[in-house]
């Protein structure tokens, strides 16, 4: 698989939702497979609030693929023989593209607060503008999960002529107070670290030792990714072998799982970042800047195909079944697959084996 990672750089304003202007503004992507010469086989895949434009394939000196390795590449569903797939990293993130930690321009001190609230709308305008600066106006498909799948939605509905297929799983048409309630978590606990300086911390602060209010508050969110289900089979009532029962800190397994994976995540993203995607996140509803949910969904020209799974309690099936029964009352082309999951939100990174030949069968 031909796999390449760059930053485009734009000068030109992007004018956002919120009516600021980002200039100038990066974006870092990664792109897989081979460009047709009518540029007609590209598909976008669009990342959830942790990823990253690295979506398929190993670094060099890596031992961890891409977040969604197991469905883009060489003869799988996302075929990189026959499709040019493209990742772009989200406006806000810290992973290339343009962001609080990003030098705000001409001053040489990073933006901090003073960058703009980005909202999904935005993230997607700026990802057409990086396509058509490699001139390429027309999609085959869209695929995203989760906040990528937010955008996938976003993109059918603002640009309805730009793709032929829009594959969203675990998503929703807005996000709802639950979800809100469990991101509020995660930012009070790095708003209220004193490391986190309100803000003005160094930009390699966290690498060693990680920020522990983003740690604590991605408790919450690995909380929500996951369900009661999924919990009794991976971890039971397992207790630490070496924590004693009757010590008051003591660990089960589950506490133990969930410090080892947020310091680690906590030492490898930005808690800025954390902080404006997950206000993209909370302010995401499909119906802004329309007259009702019903107008924007009846833009929609492409062929929609809504995945969700049955044990997901951040964005719950019924939210995607609404979209889809709207759309059959319009009599739009749409499908509707709810997967037998006990997982949790996090399937779609997790079951690739579950839905992997609903996503080929539709963009083949």
């Amino acid at each position: 698989m031909k796999l390449e990672t760059d930053i485009a750089h734009f000068t030109s304003p992007l004018y956002l939702e919120s009516g600021r202007i980002l200039e100038p503004y990066d974006i870092a992507y990664e792109t897989y497979g081979e460009l047709n010469a009518d540029k007609s086989n590209v598909v976008l895949v669009c990342h959830a609030l942790s990823g990253s434009h690295h979506a398929a394939g190993i670094y060099e000196g890596d031992r961890k693929a891409g977040w969604w390795d197991g469905l883009i590449g060489s003869g799988k569903a996302i075929d990189t023989d026959r499709y040019f797939v493209v990742c772009t990293n989200t406006l806000a993130s810290c992973f290339g593209s343009s962001g609080p930690m990003s030098q705000n321009y001409p001053s040489e001190q990073p933006y901090r607060f003073k960058f703009p609230v980005i909202t999904i709308k935005d993230m997607i305008k700026a990802q057409k503008n990086f396509l058509s600066s490699l001139g390429i106006y027309h999609l085959r498909a869209i695929i995203g999960g989760s906040m990528g799948g937010m955008q996938a939605l976003q993109f059918a509905v603002d640009f309805p002529d730009f793709a032929d297929d829009i594959i969203p799983l675990a998503a929703t048409y807005a996000t709802r107070p639950w979800t809100i309630a469990f991101n509020k978590v995660a930012m009070e606990a790095i708003r209220k670290d004193p490391r986190f300086k309100e803000g003005q911390y160094n930009k390699d602060d966290f690498k060693e030792e990680g920020l522990d209010g983003l740690a604590i508050g991605r408790v919450a969110g690995h909380i929500s990714y996951l369900s009661p289900y999924s919990m009794d089979e991976k971890f039971g009532r397992n207790y630490v072998n070496n924590d004693g029962l009757f010590e008051l800190f003591g660990r089960y397994e589950v506490e133990r799982y969930m410090e080892y994976n947020t310091a680690n995540f906590a030492k490898m993203f930005d808690p800025l970042s954390y902080l404006y995607i997950v206000k993209a996140i909370n302010t995401f509803n499909l119906s802004r800047g329309y007259d009702s949910l019903y107008d924007a969904i009846l833009r929609i020209k492409a062929k929609m195909h809504l995945i969700s799974f049955k044990a997901d309690y951040l964005f719950f099936p019924s939210e995607m079944e609404h979209i889809y029964k709207m759309m059959q009352r319009n009599e739009q082309e749409v499908n509707y697959y709810e997967i037998d999951s006990d997982y949790g939100h996090d399937a779609f990174l997790v079951e690739l084996d579950k839905f992997e030949d609903i996503i080929a069968e539709v963009i083949k």
